[in-house]
This record gives C-alpha cells, sequence and structure tokens, in this order.
C-alpha cells in the first residue's frame, strides 16, 4: 500500500483521536474538584486490572484478523474470540467478588462488566481494523475517551465518588461498542455457515502462546505500579500517579493509536522486506521528531502547569510529570510499533524484551520509591527505561530482512 494511504489513513484517525482527547484534557480540571485524589487511586487501581484482564479476554486472537486469509477465516477468529471472552468473563466474575469481600467495599464488582466491555471493544476494534472502516474507528475513539470524560463529569456532580469514575468511563466504551458493530448485511453473513473456530485456534496459536503473556505481562506492568505506590504512600499518590501518566501518555494514546492501527494491515502485506522495515524508519523517525518538544515542554513547565490546572492539592503530580518526561517520550515512539513484531511474526522474541523491560521498570519503581517518592521514582524509571527502549529502538533499525529478487 502506498505510503500515502497510510498518511490518510493516518489522519482520519487523527482526526478523531484529537478530539477524544481534547474533551477529557479539557474535563480534567473539572474532574479533579469532584473526585479527591483517594477516588482517583481506587479508580487508577480499579482500571489498571480491568485493563489487565481486557487485553488477553480474547486470548489476543483478535490480533490475528489482520493476517487472516480470507473473510472465512476472519469469522472463525470472531466465533473464536467470543468463546474466549465468554470464559474469561466467568472467571473474572468470581475473582470481583472475592476482591470486594476482602476490601469490603462494593466497586469491584463493577469488574465483569467492565472486563466485558473492554475485550468486546478490543474485538470490534481490530475487525474494523481489518476492514479498514477508519472513520468509523475514529468515531469510536471520541466517543471512548472524550465520552468517558463527560460522562464521569455529569456524575460527579451527584457525589458518586468513585463509582462515577468507573461508570462514565464504561458507558462509553459500550457506546463505541456500537459504533464499531458491522452492519447488518455483514452480521448476516456471518451466520452463512458455521465458522471453523478450531482451526482458527490450532493456526493463530502463537497469539495466545506468545502474545497473550506479552501483553498481560505489559498490562501487569500498570498494575503492578499502581499497587506499589497505594501500598507504599496511601490512595492520593497513587491517585497522582494515575493522573500523571493519563494526561502525560494522552498524546501517545492519540497518535501511537492512530498510526498502529493504520501501520498493521500495511506491514502484514509488505512484510518482512527491504519496503517493510523502511517503513518502520519512517514511522520511527517521525514519531521521535514530534516526542523530542514533547520532552522539553514537560522539563520545563510541568510542575507549574499541573499545580494551575487541577489544584494546589495535586502538585505532586506535577512534579512527577517533569521526573517522567523522558520515559513518556520513549514511550510515545514505541507505543504504535507494537504491531511490527506481530507483522514480522517475532512475537517469541517481543516476548523475552518485554520482560526484560517490565523487570526493569518494576525495580527501578520500587528503587526510586525509596530512594525519593513519587519524584524519585518517576527519575528512575525515566533512566532505566532509556536504556531498554534504546535498545529496542536499535534491534528495529537493523532488523535482518528477506532479500528482494529480480
Amino acid at each position: 500500500m502506498a505510503t500515502s494511504g497510510l498518511r490518510r489513513a493516518v489522519f482520519t484517525l487523527l482526526a478523531g483521536g484529537a478530539l477524544a482527547q481534547a474533551l477529557p484534557l479539557a474535563l480534567g480540571p473539572w474532574l479533579t474538584r469532584l473526585y479527591s485524589p483517594e477516588s482517583y487511586g481506587q479508580y487508577h487501581l480499579f482500571a489498571a486490572v480491568a485493563a489487565n484482564l481486557a487485553v488477553v479476554a480474547c486470548a489476543r486472537y483478535e490480533f490475528a484478523l489482520p493476517m487472516a486469509a480470507d473473510e472465512s477465516e476472519a469469522r472463525a477468529l470472531r466465533a473464536l474470540c467470543q468463546r474466549v471472552l465468554a470464559g474469561v468473563l466467568l472467571l473474572t466474575t468470581l475473582g470481583a467478588v472475592a476482591w470486594a469481600w476482602r476490601l469490603g467495599a462494593v466497586w469491584p464488582l463493577w469488574l465483569p462488566a467492565s472486563v466485558g466491555a473492554l475485550g468486546g471493544l478490543s474485538l470490534a476494534t481490530l475487525s474494523a481494523t481489518r476492514a479498514q472502516r477508519f472513520r468509523a474507528l475514529a468515531s469510536a475513539r471520541v466517543l471512548q475517551h472524550g465520552g468517558g470524560a463527560v460522562g464521569q463529569v455529569a456524575i460527579g456532580l451527584l457525589q458518586a465518588s468513585v463509582h462515577g469514575l468507573i461508570a462514565g468511563a464504561l458507558a462509553a466504551v459500550l457506546a463505541a461498542l456500537a459504533v464499531l458493530r458491522p452492519a447488518g448485511a455483514d452480521r448476516a453473513a456471518e451466520v452463512d455457515r458455521a465458522p471453523d473456530w478450531r482451526g482458527a485456534a490450532r493456526r493463530f496459536r502463537d497469539y495466545p502462546l506468545l502474545n497473550t503473556p506479552h501483553a498481560f505481562l505489559g498490562a501487569l506492568q500498570d498494575t503492578v505500579a499502581v499497587a506499589l505506590i497505594a501500598a507504599q504512600l496511601g490512595a492520593a499518590a497513587a491517585g497522582a500517579w494515575g493522573l500523571a501518566l493519563r494526561y502525560l501518555k494522552a498524546p501517545a494514546t492519540l497518535v501511537g493509536g492512530a498510526v498502529s492501527q493504520a501501520l498493521h494491515p500495511r506491514l502484514a502485506q509488505a512484510g518482512r522486506t527491504p519496503a517493510g522495515r523502511a517503513l518502520v524508519l519512517r514511522t520511527m523517525a517521525l514519531l521521535a521528531l514530534i516526542a523530542a518538544p514533547l520532552v522539553v515542554g514537560l522539563w520545563a513547565v510541568a510542575p507549574a502547569l499541573f499545580g494551575w490546572a487541577f489544584g494546589a492539592e495535586w502538585s505532586a503530580a506535577g512534579e512527577l510529570g517533569r521526573a517522567l518526561a523522558l520515559y513518556i517520550g520513549l514511550h510515545f515512539v514505541a507505543s504504535p510499533l507494537g504491531v511490527v513484531t506481530l507483522a514480522w511474526d517475532a512475537q517469541a522474541w517481543a516476548l523475552k524484551l518485554a520482560l526484560v523491560g517490565q523487570g526493569l521498570f518494576v525495580a527501578a519503581l520500587a528503587a526510586g520509591l525509596a530512594w525519593d517518592g513519587l519524584r524519585g521514582a518517576g527519575w528512575a524509571v525515566s533512566l532505566a527505561m532509556a536504556v531498554y527502549f534504546g535498545w529496542y529502538f536499535l534491534k528495529l533499525a537493523t532488523w535482518p530482512v528477506a532479500e528482494v529478487t529480480a
């Protein structure tokens, strides 16, 4: 596919993503005055656990959809994902009841609904990506991210505490899922004959065997981070961590999601060839040019900006933002490149590298917390992940490719 096609797809997704991120960013100062740091801390722990389960709710089989040989195989993959998701929801319900009983709180009981909605949205997103329905993807991003913030504000006006944060986000995910549902004719085609989901499970077994632990451990990193901060410094500190990362990772969510959704099907077509590697290098260079001023800006103004926007009780999040600036810039570049190893059938290598990176992240976080609280954790994470991401970028830039013969 021509580079111009990739550019158009990225711009379409960016247009929706820009609005999706603008609403939460604009409403954030209002949200921090409706919800306490403690409520944010509980919510970010809940959201981290829900995301941790949701990323593997379909055993990552949905990420094979762009690689499916034909529509029949794609239907089989979707049927397989739905069966896996049903089993995950049953286990999640049991876990949520146990969690709520242990804490003596009601809010963990939202977990099955959140995991089911997020797992279904992932499946719908990859189905739309395969079909290159970029306008629908852009609309869904607006509803999920922007609508979540609107819902949280509306419910927060009723003094709903952590339940308002959870319910607002869940309603937005369900709205995004509705937008991505296929048209009536497409749904009718899916029941035309029984899909061979068992055959699809065998053919794409590398996705649950290699990509599922990769994705689960990547999400577990966020869960462990929030839990570790809450245990050592309290729920308010966990809230500051969650708020800082929500805002600092917003550019990566906006640009990274758009680029990866557009890049994945094109890399799948190009394969592990010089043209495919050249596409990755161009993407990496462009992302680095965007990330550099972001890092410098955070170093310069993050503490003052957070204090002005969110109030004095969130000042710790501003100091953390400055400390995490380098990590945020590197993550901005790396986030869309996760689909490269999927397209190049290098999931085993990616899993090994990710395990190293996640170990470095958690170790640096723990050491930084012991050294200087949240600020120390931010600086330690930035330094450790600079080494990790530097090696990752070097390996992608020098990846062996098949020679093109005349």
